[in-house]
């Protein structure tokens, strides 16, 4: 089986802040005063280098993505997510264009299942000078039963999943709208949240490209399935049809729901 191996620093990762299990430690995205190699900002929202490369022959980067640390995606205004993903999708367009990297992931941990280790809401930029894209992901992951589709962009459950339970899928075609993508993904981490199933902490958003194509899944998190860990098996749940019927409702048709 052909993957890429990347080499992780352990004395680094051993000196990183954490706050998500251990919560009466401080938390340095809030420390905006002691922030260091701040590239870019807009408004509460900010894009810096990590302080903490643990990935190593890799630049990595951190966007914080507001001033308020309690609050996550499915709390904030239509603008103001609008904001944050217009920001990642910027910086990862153009990081993927200077020539300087192969391929740049961009990612978002949120809880303790998603293998993040601070709880205020960040994602993460990692850009490899040396990586092999084709081995990623698989197109068809991403690609499911439609809920939605507006301004070139669709919104799906994956029928495919890359691991198992619950994926959603937002696909944007060439020339689809980033704002749609935003309203997508909120809406996507509001069920996941609040409807998917009781008692869900976790959470990530991976987003790819392909082609001229941008994908972002959106994935709950909890303990893995020992078939995917140990053997690759991925389960296709039964009930992926009545996911899409109850986000359709919830957001679309009935909208009892809604971010404006």
């Amino acid at each position: 089986m052909n993957f890429n191996l990347i080499r992780f620093n352990t004395d680094i990762g051993k000196t990183k802040p954490e706050n998500i299990v251990h919560t009466e430690n401080a938390c340095p995205f809030c420390d905006v005063e002691h922030l260091t190699n701040i590239l870019d900002t807009d408004g509460d929202i900010i894009f810096l280098r990590n302080k903490y490369p643990v990935v190593e022959d890799a630049e990595l980067f951190v966007l914080i993505e507001g001033s308020e640390c309690e609050i996550d995606m499915p709390s904030y205004s239509r603008e103001h997510m609008r904001r944050v993903i217009r920001m990642g999708v910027k910086h990862w367009r153009e990081l993927l264009n200077c020539g300087r990297y192969e391929e740049v992931l961009f990612f978002k941990n949120f809880g303790p299942m998603s293998g993040g280790t601070i709880k205020h809401p960040h994602m993460q930029l990692a850009a490899f000078p040396k990586l092999n894209s084709e081995l990623l992901f698989e197109s068809a992951e991403l690609r499911g039963i439609v809920i939605a589709e507006k301004n070139g962009v669709e919104l799906n459950v994956s029928n495919c999943p890359r691991v198992g339970f619950g994926e959603l899928n937002v696909v944007v075609e060439r020339g689809g709208d980033i704002d749609t993508l935003a309203d997508f993904l909120q809406i996507g981490v509001h069920y996941l949240m609040n409807f998917f199933r009781k008692n869900l902490t976790s959470y990530n958003i991976f987003f790819y490209h392909r082609a001229g194509i941008v994908y972002a899944k959106i994935m709950p998190r909890f303990a893995t399935s020992p078939y995917f860990v140990g053997y690759n098996i991925h389960f296709l749940p039964r009930n992926v049809t009545q996911i899409a019927e109850e986000v359709r409702k919830i957001y679309f048709d009935d909208k009892q729901i809604n971010f404006d």
